[in-house]
């Protein structure tokens, strides 16, 4: 697919089919988000798997019941791993770095879902320390996203969006 196409027709995603995301199409996901540029090309992220029912039902409950976790057959949880941007970055690692490694990382792979004919949507709205238990995320890294995978159940609505004259301001 196109690129510009594939930014076109990517949309949220908030219901999804029982269809499993075949395991060649989320390697390709996974290798396009190991691609991702990150600060001190350090890879301040790492990228949890979640497949199994339970533990996307359980999803749902931690992110105050976006039903949809548990519908698509794969999610992704992209942690920030702030020691990993320590090494080079001190506090500003800690802080900002390894967070913005993780969503560059989620938006390359959101990308690569939808160029293989995969539908996502981007969650941000749970509870931490609840997604790190159900995905056995160690305590030194954060869940900054969630990433459910899978083909698209219905058609939904795009919303539109800012138009550019208020968008972008010269400096």
């Amino acid at each position: 697919m196109d690129f510009f196409k594939t930014v076109e027709d990517r949309h949220s995603m908030r219901k999804y089919v029982e269809t499993p995301v075949e395991d060649e199409k989320l390697q390709k996901i996974l290798e396009t988000a190991n691609k991702a540029p990150s600060a001190g090309n350090l890879q301040g992220y790492e990228i949890y798997v979640v497949r199994k029912l339970e533990q996307r039902q359980a999803l749902v409950k931690a992110s105050w019941d976006q039903d949809f976790l548990a519908e698509a057959p794969v999610v992704l949880i992209f942690c920030a791993n702030p020691a990993r941007s320590a090494e080079r970055y001190n506090e500003r690692g800690i802080e900002l770095y390894c967070i913005q490694d993780a969503t560059i990382a989620c938006a390359f792979a959101m990308l690569a879902a939808k160029a293989q004919g995969l539908d996502t949507v981007w969650v941000g709205a749970f509870n931490e320390a609840a997604v790190s238990e159900i995905a056995h995320i160690p305590s030194d890294l954060r869940p900054v996203v969630m990433l459910p995978i899978g083909y698209a159940g219905k058609a939904s609505s795009v919303r539109p969006r800012r138009e550019l004259r208020d968008l972008v301001h010269e400096a």
